[in-house]
């Protein structure tokens, strides 16, 4: 084959390479926008967008055979990007709430001991955080990161176009089912490691109704707050390696069990 031919023939791929490229930015980009580690809002646009760019990169060369070629109607072109997006919203999304678990935990700590009166913005969560939500939702993906959980999620969103065609939709019912599952077993997880906050949050509120009771004259509230933060935080000290253990098994079967892997 001549230069002349061989030139030819790369510039009439361009167009295909062009849409496969389309196609896994419009996975894979927004599947970074919220995948534990990566896609955390602390992170500089600038960085999250370049890390996108190299994944996809490489995976571009690996899943060209397997990506559908470009149509001719438009409306079947933007259909399919349209697939691209929301399966990696939602591929983001599995992953994202079980870390969102730990912040959530941190804010009903916090209104246990007595805590949220000091809010401050969190970028995720919205404008009403406490310190300790702040905190923990600052850790959970320094611990992510530092533990080496945000492969899996990567892996699974490589290995979801063996699962989910490129340019498919995803079925309804079971897309359904797995969003509502995660949600529900990120909110159990949160309240299960707030559990034992909440259990001595309701056994002081209870002796403080009976000191009421017994002494009427004695101001409880503004008597028992100082010992309410200073209990709930020695409680914390006493059970934040417990927490983190168990919040960092229950994120690893989450990720392990998610859709590609």
């Amino acid at each position: 084959m001549t230069e002349a031919a061989e030139q030819a023939a790369l510039l009439a791929s361009l167009p295909g390479w062009a849409f496969a490229a389309v196609l896994l930015l419009a996975r894979v980009g927004c599947a970074c926008m919220l995948i534990p580690g990566i896609g955390e809002m602390e992170v500089p646009m600038t960085v999250r967008a370049g890390f996108m760019l190299v994944l996809v990169a490489l995976l571009l060369p690996v899943l060209l055979p397997e990506l559908p070629q470009a149509p001719d109607d438009v409306a079947r072109l933007g259909g399919m990007v349209a697939a691209e997006v929301f399966t990696g919203l939602w591929l983001g999304w599995l992953a994202r709430l079980i870390v969102m678990s730990l912040p959530m935990a941190g804010q009903i700590i916090a209104g246990a001991i007595g805590l949220t009166n000091v809010l401050q913005p969190d970028a995720m969560l919205g404008g009403g955080a406490s310190a300790l939500q702040r905190l923990l939702g600052l850790s959970a993906p320094l611990l992510v990161l530092g533990s080496g959980l945000h492969a899996m999620p990567l892996a699974a969103l490589a290995g979801s176009y063996r699962l989910v065609p490129a340019g498919t939709l995803l079925p309804a019912g079971e897309t359904s089912a797995a969003f509502v599952g995660a949600l529900a077993s990120a909110f159990e997880l949160g309240f299960r490691l707030a559990a034992p906050f909440l259990m001595a949050a309701v056994l002081f509120h209870v002796s403080l109704g009976l000191l009421g009771r017994l002494v009427p004259a004695l101001q409880t509230y503004f008597a028992a707050q100082p010992g309410q933060i200073l209990g709930g935080l020695l409680l914390l000290g006493l059970l934040g390696s417990a927490i983190v253990a168990v919040w960092m098994r229950a994120a690893e079967g989450s990720f392990a069990a998610l859709p590609g892997l």
